[in-house]
């Protein structure tokens, strides 16, 4: 059983580059996408030795019938972790989304306390030589 199913579905990076990056190849998206590897190869392996311990459990079976339960048992499972990787990089997305909505809000709000402030001092500043005339 060569069990070498897909991986998830390929992500894509994010969109903004380093200013002045000139298309280089950022180091920590390619280590992400290694690590990403790696890691669905591990899944991939830790299925296939978990289905041949199940199959292991009905040695009655044919060879044949066997490998198939395997084969089973490794697809359903890989399908299984595939549903789980993309439950998690939706549930980030939303969170980042969220995230990134919030901080525009707090810096909005700064902004607007920060203009105010400014406003402030500089009508305390003008308003004693207004008066004065």
């Amino acid at each position: 059983m060569d069990g070498r199913q897909r991986p998830p579905r390929a992500r894509s990076p994010r969109r903004g580059r380093a200013a002045g990056s000139g298309g280089r190849v950022d180091s920590r998206v390619e280590f992400a996408r290694i690590e990403g590897f790696l890691a669905w190869e591990a899944e991939v392996a830790a299925a296939e030795r978990d289905a041949r311990a199940f199959a292991g459990q009905f040695a009655w079976l044919p060879a044949a019938e066997r490998e198939s339960i395997e084969q089973a048992y490794t697809a359903d499972r890989l399908r299984y972790a595939e549903e789980v990787v993309d439950r998690a990089v939706e549930r980030c997305r939303r969170l980042a989304a969220r995230y990134r909505s919030e901080c525009h809000r707090i810096c909005t709000r700064w902004a607007a306390l920060c203009l105010s402030v400014t406003l402030a001092v500089a009508l305390f500043a003008v308003a004693p030589a207004v008066l004065r005339n």
